[in-house]
């Protein structure tokens, strides 16, 4: 990573982890370049996939999804056909916001939005248990969000 980005590149990319509504010219006076330059350095930027998208955060309880669970999967096969079909399945699921394949007690853990307890005992027995390959779910309430979707450092 450091040999294809200078401190430039860093800096920008710095700057628009932690607010991705800079225009071009305040970006550019930011880092003390051109305003051409720096819109080629962020095209570059996105075009290498260091910037893979760009999105706004919404805030969850303003659109009614403000209970977070989190959901251990274990699937009753370990092999790369159960992983593949169940991947494929839970990329389906739009409220998912993140599935991860972990070591540990668990296959997966997911991390889903939903409006309320009920809201999410309906996904859960229509959906989350109806998946392929899945023998056990493990289901965390989160009481409380201390940290979230922080910026990376580097």
């Amino acid at each position: 990573m450091a040999a294809r980005l200078d401190r430039i590149d860093l800096k920008i990319l710095r700057l628009l982890q932690n607010n991705g509504r800079l225009s071009n010219a305040e970006l550019a006076v930011s880092v003390a370049i051109s305003p051409a330059t720096c819109h080629r350095r962020t095209q570059r930027l996105f075009e290498d996939g260091f910037i893979p998208a760009v999105r706004a955060m919404v805030a969850p309880k303003k659109v009614a999804k403000g209970t977070l669970v989190m959901v251990g999967v274990v699937l009753d096969r370990s092999t790369p056909e159960s992983f593949a079909t169940f991947e494929q399945a839970i990329a389906k699921l739009k409220f998912v916001l993140d599935c991860h394949l972990v070591a540990g007690d668990f296959d997966y853990f997911l991390k889903i939005r939903v409006g309320d307890m009920e809201d999410f005992n309906r996904i859960h027995g229509e959906q989350l248990i109806a998946l392929p390959g899945v023998r056990q779910t493990r289901t965390f309430f989160v009481m409380k969000e201390v940290v979230d979707n922080a910026p990376l450092e580097f």
